[in-house]
């Protein structure tokens, strides 16, 4: 997608400070982190939002857990942490990419905002 911001990032048209990548998925730091641990994990390929996965997309989606469970226990997030995505304007997207924010270090409300 041309204008998207995230497709930049994965790209490398636009620094981001890295914690994984491999040729399916990024995982980056919040540039406006809401947690004292806030990382965003993207898929390299363009997906607008969750709400356009389908089941093919499973093993991608899973991928992707797996990689944040691994970062979450690196980064020593063992009392816990979320894992967020957005979808649509009245979800909170303001990234039309599908990403994950992963939220820890601090304890975090029931409902969220």
């Amino acid at each position: 997608m041309e204008n998207c911001l995230f497709c930049k990032i994965a790209a490398g048209e636009i620094p981001s400070n890295k914690l994984y990548e491999d040729d399916q998925i990024l995982a980056f730091h919040d540039i406006d982190p809401q947690a004292p641990v806030h990382f965003l994990v993207i898929p390299k390929q363009h997906v607008d939002s969750a709400a356009c996965l389908e089941e093919t997309d499973s093993a991608l989606v899973g991928h992707i857990f797996a990689v944040i469970a691994r970062l979450c226990k690196e980064l020593g997030c063992e009392d816990g942490y979320r894992v967020v995505t957005n979808v649509g304007e009245d979800g909170g997207q303001s990234v039309k990419h599908l990403h994950f924010h992963v939220l820890a270090k601090r304890s975090l409300a029931w409902p969220p905002g």
